[in-house]
């Protein structure tokens, strides 16, 4: 009889976890890392308009492919469809990026990310308002953690920066609740239409939209940019934008959407050191607890969405 000790495998699902942990964690990372690539090229005296429409000229493509594949053998879209996605692209990736864009010239690239991780607390607001949702005691914790993180952090940034984070602080809010409202308008429709080919969609739909507000608003002379904007806007296509796109619906298939948002939580915590390291951000006690109540305040409501989605095969 054999003595050797047999050889342990890790399990298909565990494999399946730990990749779809890593896709999550790469996807937050560099989503973190575009208002660090923005940052850096409004140095070369860009403006917002341009550099947006540069982003999503360079994407569209990589979206329009991936439109085309996930459309094959689809069943069509129907009018009222199509005139959803086009309505949930100006809204969700058009106007919600613009904003942002814009914003990102009078705020910090780490109170940026803090903002935009309010999104989840208005998606619940929105709910709560529109659907008629109820608020649980969950709820409640959540939006004060992260709506007091989000005190600490700006109190921190008005004292050293001005009145300008205060218009920059309420374009990207503005920004996250039009995300917010693209999440809830495409809830159901996500599910007829598949998560590809709906991103997609809507994607090719704000490039479009992007590239238009360029032709109406500037002359064809602005595109005559320092060859560094170029590459900041190829890299922030490519690596902030394309890339963390289909690692984050990737991850949400191998680990679920409550674990991909933990995962996400990264973040604002990448966001303060690329800013730290590449923008000469400073980084303050003030900064790290705001940064701290709202990670908390997320994963409040990851974990309520994580308890709901085990109570459901039950109900």
């Amino acid at each position: 009889m054999s003595t050797t000790a047999p050889t342990t495998h890790a399990s298909p699902a565990a494999g399946a976890f730990t990749a779809g942990l890593a896709l999550a964690l790469a996807g937050a990372v560099l989503f973190s890392a575009k208002a660090i690539l923005v940052k850096l090229s409004y140095r070369y005296g860009v403006d917002a308009v341009t550099l947006i429409a540069l982003r999503m000229a360079l994407a569209a493509p990589f979206f329009a492919l991936a439109l085309w594949f996930a459309s094959r053998g689809a069943p069509p879209l129907s009018r009222g469809e199509h005139a959803r996605i086009f309505a949930i692209g100006l809204l969700g990736y058009y106007a919600a990026s613009f904003l942002d864009f814009v914003g990102l010239q009078y705020v910090s690239a780490a109170l940026e990310r803090l903002i935009l991780y309010l999104t989840p607390t208005i998606v619940l607001a929105i709910s709560a308002v529109w659907l008629r949702k109820p608020i649980t005691r969950l709820d409640v914790l959540a939006l004060a953690l992260s709506y007091g993180g989000i005190a600490l952090a700006f109190g921190h940034d008005l004292s050293f920066a001005g009145s300008g984070v205060a218009l920059g602080a309420a374009l990207v809010f503005g920004s996250a609740v039009c995300y917010a409202l693209y999440l809830v308008l495409s809830g159901e429709l996500v599910r007829r239409v598949g998560a590809i080919r709906l991103v997609a969609y809507a994607m090719c739909v704000a490039a479009a939209a992007c590239v238009a507000q360029f032709l109406l608003v500037n002359p064809l002379s602005s595109l005559a940019q320092p060859a560094p904007v170029y590459w900041l806007s190829a890299a922030n296509a490519v690596f902030s934008t394309v890339i963390p796109v289909f690692a984050t619906m990737l991850a949400v298939a191998r680990i679920g959407a409550g674990n991909a948002a933990l995962a996400g939580t990264v973040g604002p915590v990448a966001t303060i050191l690329l800013g730290y390291v590449f923008l000469g951000e400073a980084i303050s006690g003030w900064q790290l607890a705001g940064t701290a109540l709202v990670l908390a305040g997320v994963f409040v409501l990851s974990r309520k969405g994580a308890a709901a989605t085990r109570r459901a095969p039950a109900d």
